[in-house]
Formats: structure tokens, sequence, C-alpha cells
């Protein structure tokens, strides 16, 4: 029988979890998250980890198991989610469940990254000290020294894919741009994505409300345990970045909220604008 790997996707607060764990009961299928901040430890209100009675409900991959303090990129999350997904298959699952809102891990999956070269320890640790100290601005020119190609096609302010692209430039002393050849892999299943939308108006009224349910319940506190680890790249996020900006007294909690709502809605449009290129999506409206 042909395998099947249905991948659930759409923008944040979207309802991709209660669709998923349904399709899951329904195909005898784990529900496999593609989430790249619900995969680590300690962030489970500001990221919308399921809740208990979901994950009661159905057994889920890749729900808080990277520990904060590691460096975790799509690349590793390509390497792990094909390995399960082809162990899951030979223990004879014939369709499998994918969900979540990330768009490079989802394009790990189904595309296959480049083979970038290894990181190195030591050095990825002296970058990430050096974006505490000086800043992702710092950090974004020097890459445009070294590879002005990749510094004009990636989010100079995301500190993690800065500080991936500069490392590589800096262990090889090669530009990033230059192992990205954009090659596919084929994979031996069927890839099949659906993607999940509202109207505009509906879904940024999900995204403001539960922002406002996730200060309910306990944001603050969660934030402040995680204070220690504020400088690494999992907490370099919306939701954890304005309310460390509430906490050092640089605004108001209400600000923060605000902020916490505006950018998540921003993100919410990157995600759709990014799939909207993907003719093989079949939109379903919720």
């Amino acid at each position: 029988m042909e395998r099947r790997l249905l991948i659930i996707l759409g923008p944040t607060a979207v309802g991709k979890t209660d669709l998923s764990i349904g399709k899951a009961l329904e195909y005898g299928s784990p529900v496999i998250s593609c989430d790249s901040r619900q995969i680590f430890k300690d962030m489970t209100i500001g990221t919308a980890v399921p809740d208990a009675s979901q994950l009661a409900a159905v057994k889920h991959y890749f729900i808080q198991t990277v520990p904060l303090t590691e460096a975790y990129t799509a690349g590793d999350y390509e390497q792990d989610a094909i390995s399960l997904i082809g162990k899951l298959f030979d223990e004879g699952h014939d369709t499998l469940v994918m969900t979540g809102g990330s768009m490079f891990y989802i394009d790990a999956v189904c595309k296959g990254l480049d083979d970038l070269p290894d990181g190195e320890p030591g050095l990825r640790k002296e970058l990430w000290d050096r974006l505490a100290e000086e800043g992702v601005d710092v950090l974004a020119e020097e890459l445009r020294q070294k590879d002005p190609l990749t510094y004009s096609r990636i989010d100079v302010k995301n500190s993690q894919r800065v500080i991936r692209a500069l490392e590589v430039c800096l262990l090889t002393g090669k530009p990033f741009s230059s192992y990205k050849t954009g090659t596919l892999r084929s994979r031996p299943f069927v890839i099949e994505k659906v993607g999940l939308q509202r109207p505009r108006e509906e879904l940024y009224s999900r995204i403001n409300r539960r922002v406002l349910e996730m200060i309910d319940a306990g944001l603050e506190d969660e934030v402040r345990t995680l204070i220690p680890y504020r400088d690494r790249q999992a907490l370099q996020t919306v939701g954890y970045k304005e309310m460390f900006k509430y906490i050092d007294g640089e605004c108001s909690l209400e600000e923060a909220v605000r902020l916490i709502q505006l950018n998540t809605r921003h993100y919410a449009k990157r995600q759709l604008t990014w799939w909207r290129r993907d003719p093989d999506i079949r939109w379903i409206d919720l």
C-alpha cells in the first residue's frame, strides 16, 4: 500500500492542533510536530504547546524534546524527522500525520536542505555570546561583508539565521551562499499538504485572544524562569522578546501584550505569503 505523509499546515492560531489530532485518530497515526519553538523544553505557554488532554488523546513527537541550551537547526530536524517517519512506516503505518507552522521545517521534510558543513560548538557559542554583547546588527554587517548574497536574501533581524550563515563563512572561508544548490531530495513516500485558512479578521481575532489567554495562563512567570537563558536561540522569538522588554522595564505590560499581538499577526502574514507560492498545497477554509 502507498505510504503517505499528510502535512496539516497553516498560520499560527488557525486551528491546526485540533484538526491534526482528529486526523491522527482517524488514521491510527501519531502526530509529528513540525514547530520550531514547541520542540524546545520549558517553553510551554509562549509557544501554545498542546494541552494535557490533547497530548493524551494521541502520541506526539518533537514536542519539548530539545534543551533550550542546544542550537537546533532545520537541518537537524530534517534528519530526525525523516528517520522517525521511516521507522513509523516500517512499523506498519500507511498514513502519518504531521502538523505545524514552521516553514523551514516543512520544506526540510518535503524538499530536503542543502548539505552544509557541520557546525563547530565553540565558534557557535562565541557568536551567540557576541550576539548578547553586540546585537544582531553588528553580526549582520559582518555577514554582509563576507557574503552579500546571503545578506540580501535572509531576514537579517533573525539572529539564528544570521549566526548560522556567519558560522559557515568563518568556519570554511567560503560564502554561505556557495553551499545553496537548491537540489530537491526524493522521498520514498507520497506527501500531501493541506493548508488551513480563515478570513483575515477572524484569524487576527483568534491571535489577539490567544495572546491574552497566554498572559492569563502565566506567561510572565514562565518568561521569568527563562531569564538565565534569554540569549539562547530558542528565545529570540515573538512572545518572549517582548516579555523580556517588559521585565527589563522598557515597556508596560499592556504595551508588551500589544507588541506580541502585532508581531504574531505579522508572522502569520509571512507564513501565508510563503505558502501561497506552493501550488501543491490544498487549501481548506475553516
